[in-house]
């Protein structure tokens, strides 16, 4: 019996290691470089959604650039309304 709770609370202790480090970077990731979205319904066709809604399409909306104004003409810009 003392192996297995061994092996078992060696496993625990290296998924949250793991997860401890892990979820800080991936939020601040997402927060501060780069987000996935999706795209749904007919606002950006034909450039996005090309098939109506029965699809979506997925994109990475990259925050350095904005950041920075290296916008340029052809980019897809999304804003998002704060709550305050």
């Amino acid at each position: 019996m003392a192996p297995a709770q061994g092996w078992a609370r060696r496993y625990f202790k290296a998924f949250c290691k793991g997860f401890f480090v892990a979820v800080p970077v991936a939020v601040t990731f997402l927060d501060r470089v780069a987000c996935v979205a999706r795209v749904e319904g007919a606002s950006m066709q034909p450039s996005l959604n090309p098939g109506g809604s029965q699809s979506s399409d997925v994109v990475l909306l990259n925050h350095w650039k904005v950041r920075n104004f290296e916008v340029q003409r052809g980019d897809i810009v999304s804003l998002v309304q704060t709550r305050s």
